[in-house]
C-alpha cells in the first residue's frame, strides 16, 4: 500500500479515537495491506463499484476514485466500470459518479 493512511485521526481526531484508529490501522493498515490476496489496483475496484452502488458519492467516493486512480485504474477503465454498474445500481448513481470520477481524472 504504500504510504500509511491517517485519514481517521486526521478527520475524527479526538472525537471518535476508536473509529479513527480501526480506519487508519485495521482498514488500511492490515485489509489493504493483504495484496498477496488481492491487489491494491483490484481493491480500488471493488470499493469504488461498492460507494456507488451504495449511492455513497460524497467525498469517500472521491476519495477512493483518487486511490483507484493511484492504484493503476485508467480513465478508459474507470468509465467502464460505472458504464457496467449503471445498470446494476442505477443511471443517476452513474451521473453522479461520472462527474466526480471526470473531475479526478481530468486534473
Amino acid at each position: 500500500m504504500g504510504q500509511k493512511v491517517t485519514a481517521g485521526r486526521d478527520i475524527l481526531g479526538e472525537f471518535a479515537p476508536k473509529s479513527a484508529e480501526l480506519n487508519d490501522d485495521v482498514l488500511f493498515g492490515q485489509v489493504w495491506s493483504r495484496e498477496s490476496e488481492l491487489s491494491p489496483r483490484d481493491r480500488s475496484i471493488v470499493i469504488v463499484t461498492m460507494l456507488m452502488a451504495s449511492g455513497v458519492l460524497d467525498s469517500a467516493f472521491e476519495s477512493h476514485v483518487q486511490r483507484a486512480k493511484d492504484n493503476g485504474v485508467t480513465a478508459e477503465e474507470i468509465a467502464e466500470i460505472i458504464t457496467h454498474v449503471a445498470f446494476y445500481a442505477g443511471w443517476p448513481k452513474a451521473w453522479a459518479a461520472f462527474r466526480i470520477a471526470k473531475d479526478i481524472y481530468t486534473k
